[in-house]
């Protein structure tokens, strides 16, 4: 029976694309669904045929002076949280509130604070999705935060793990707060820590990315699907340009730097030591530039190194040597799905502890931005290029993110919490 169905994210495209997936997913199997966000995704998810219902704050993923906040790694999260989100909080309530209007099931991203609040108070049935591992913030699994990466070492002392993780919450409980307060004005119980447990419905929890990263652990919510990465990337994610296709024609596959749809307006020198990294270790390049005149090299570079604004990471991935990426969970399943080997070059949030995963599971090598030099970049990229075990454990790697079939198994679990 056709349902209406609600999804609400807030973020990046790494953070839409997911969700347009699965609402396309869902759209096949009948279901009526619209996705509340960000205004300035309007075109793009309209684009797609899937419904939508504006949702402040409208964060521009092209405000290069904000997502330069947003992407420091010590205060990147704070400033996202505390000056973006959380002051909006009610106008989200209220733009959120009226999207939910004959909604039969809402699901929730991490960020979306008020979704919940709208769930519970109209009694809609509420599922929620993660991304990444870190979500889950397990004493198991102790992810990598971005300020201290260090302390992940703590989890080889005897509670270690519980006494980092306790801290992380002792530090950010101020910032939930406005949640709290937000929640006592609608007669609402305090619920869970909204950036800890409070964001996982006690229904139905998608963790919408592939086994190979994390394994369900005892301090996980319970019923918690863990269906693989939904890898939607845009209407024409299968094509790319002329220019992109004569450039792979004309010699061997490339090396692919690439900062995403966030990193990138916060890139720093990476692209100039990019170019130079290529021509050191000797390989042809394509360098994902984004629209800011900034990330182009000044130098007039060799016909072995291409620049573009951008392109789909599902039909490039798949023909490059290796990929230079900053770790994004969209970009590293991209990366995964390809079977190519990368150097992941985390800049905040999540970022570090999914290039940990990455280099764990035998795919990848990693460089903080401050150490991310032409020299070590360039050393870096032979190590994946010239050892073959790389290749292999990612083609490896591919085969089991391919056969996860993450759309249909999303679907089959909130089909089977509706009914």
């Amino acid at each position: 029976m056709s349902k209406r169905l609600l999804l609400t994210t807030l973020g990046s495209y790494g953070d839409i694309n997911p969700f347009v997936g699965l609402a396309l997913a869902l759209r096949s199997r009948g279901h009526d669904v619209v996705i509340a966000t960000s205004p300035v995704y309007r075109d793009y998810i309209e684009c797609a045929g899937i419904g939508f219902r504006p949702v402040r704050p409208d964060v521009d993923p092209g405000n290069r002076e904000v997502v330069a906040r947003i992407m420091n790694a010590r205060s990147g999260t704070e400033f996202l949280l505390r000056e973006i989100i959380l002051p909006a909080l009610r106008d989200s309530y209220e733009d959120l509130s009226a999207a939910a209007e004959g909604a039969d099931l809402l699901l929730t991203h991490p960020i979306t604070f008020a979704g919940p609040i709208v769930a519970q108070e109209r009694r809609i049935p509420w599922a929620s999705a993660v991304l990444a591992p870190m979500s889950f913030f397990s004493e198991y699994d102790l992810p990598v935060f971005p300020p201290i990466p260090w302390a992940k070492h703590l989890e080889r002392v005897p509670g270690g793990a519980r006494l980092l993780i306790g801290l992380a919450k002792a530090i950010t409980r101020p910032w939930m707060e406005p949640v709290h307060r937000f929640r006592a004005e609608h007669g609402l119980p305090r619920g869970g820590d909204p950036l800890y447990e409070g964001q996982h419905s006690p229904e139905l929890v998608l963790a919408l990315f592939s086994r190979l990263l994390a394994e369900p652990q005892p301090d996980w919510p319970p019923r918690v699907r863990v269906t693989g990465a939904v890898l939607y990337n845009g209407p024409r994610q299968h094509e790319l340009s002329p220019e992109i296709e004569r450039f792979l024609a004309a010699g061997p596959p490339p090396v692919v730097f690439t900062l995403g749809t966030s990193a990138v307006s916060a890139a720093g020198n990476f692209y100039d030591a990019s170019v130079e990294a290529a021509r050191r270790a000797g390989v042809r390049a394509i360098l994902l530039a984004g629209r800011h005149a900034e990330n182009r090299p000044r130098e007039p570079l060799p016909d072995t190194i291409l620049v573009v604004e951008q392109a789909p990471h599902a039909a490039l991935f798949p023909r490059a040597a290796a990929v230079v990426h900053q770790g994004g969970a969209g970009t590293l399943h991209q990366a995964l799905h390809a079977g190519v080997p990368m150097l992941v070059v985390p800049w905040a949030h999540d970022q570090p502890d999914l290039a940990y995963r990455g280099l764990r599971i035998g795919v990848a090598r990693t460089l903080t931005p401050s150490r991310y030099t032409p020299s070590r970049a360039a050393d870096a990229l032979r190590r994946l290029l010239d050892d073959s075990a790389y290749r292999e454990r990612a083609a490896t790697a591919a085969a089991i993110v391919r056969a996860e079939n993450a759309p249909q198994a999303a679907c089959d679990a909130i089909e089977a919490m509706l009914r």
